[in-house]
């Protein structure tokens, strides 16, 4: 596997896994690599509050800076509404419930896709196609 590929699906699996941490609901994986510039995969979740959107957004940096990643930036964070993550080939995106389905993102994206169980504490592997 070329070092490109396993260091993004290495940066993937440590930013679901941060946000499990946290009690993220309806959490889904977007595999965008074949159809974006800009990054290889879009992780997209909610929260229930604003607040519940800022501590997933704290806990997700503190998680990836413990592994010595950084986001290249941060939007959103002092609303809590849609916080936007920028890890370079991973973006996070954390909606409040209604703004999620207002503007239902994960629906623009014809590509490959996963759920993942909001009840897991940690997955050790990516689900299939997000490889």
């Amino acid at each position: 596997m070329p070092a490109e590929k396993n260091e993004s699906t290495h940066r993937l699996l440590l930013c679901i896994n941060a946000i499990l941490q946290k009690k993220a609901k309806d959490i889904v994986v977007l595999n965008i690599k074949e159809n974006s510039s800009f990054a290889d995969y879009m992780i997209i979740c909610s929260g229930a509050t604003e607040r519940q959107n800022q501590a997933l957004c704290g806990a997700i940096q503190q998680y990836l800076k413990k592994e010595g990643i950084l986001p290249l930036g941060v939007e959103g964070e002092a609303f809590g509404q849609w916080i936007l993550l920028d890890y370079d080939d991973v973006i996070i995106s954390i909606f409040l419930e209604s703004i999620r389905a207002f503007y239902d993102i994960e629906n623009l994206w014809d590509v490959p896709r996963a759920n993942i169980d909001e009840n897991a504490t940690e997955i050790k592997q990516l689900p299939k196609g997000m490889q």
